[in-house]
């Protein structure tokens, strides 16, 4: 019996450990955001946009949102923020069909030095066609952004019609 009772504790304590260890990793598995690097090619920016935005919601709420604002260019924050705003603006009418997209597809059109403009075509859940005009430029003031590759304009959808 004092066995019996000795093992129940020892695998009480081992629950209890377990239990402990599988709430800190939960609550420090944090998704961490991408932060803007010079290592970041301006095609790598507009696709950790789109995949963020593809799964808005993965591992939490606007995460998607959260990323895309990240790569702003300072100057496309201060047109379209603060970033609550900036959440607004991507749910509304215009930017909607980003949001939990189905697929897309990235082209560059032209790219130097200083700015790159992509061909951006988006396939949304209700499996309509839309093309965006994507350009990132490189920022070039001083500070903890300089010479990284940010998202400056991405212009209005137009529609390319249903994939059905």
């Amino acid at each position: 019996m004092k066995k019996f009772i000795k093992f129940s504790f020892f695998g009480l304590i081992y629950l209890i450990i377990i239990l402990f260890f599988a709430v800190m990793f939960i609550v420090t598995a944090k998704a961490d955001l991408i932060k803007p690097s010079i290592g970041i090619e301006p095609y790598q920016v507009v696709k950790i946009q789109l995949k963020s935005l593809k799964k808005n919601d993965s591992p939490k709420k606007d995460n998607g949102i959260e990323q895309t604002w990240e790569f702003a260019h300072p100057n496309n924050q201060r047109n379209t923020g603060p970033l609550d705003r900036f959440k607004l603006m991507i749910k509304g009418k215009s930017y909607e069909m980003l949001l939990d997209h189905l697929d897309h597809k990235v082209v560059e059109i032209s790219s130097n030095n200083s700015t790159a403009l992509f061909d951006v075509t988006v396939l949304d859940k209700n499996k309509i066609y839309y093309e965006f005009k994507w350009k990132v430029e490189k920022y070039t003031k001083e500070g903890s952004l300089y010479g990284c590759w940010l998202t400056s304009f991405v212009s209005t959808p137009r529609p390319l019609g249903s994939s059905i």
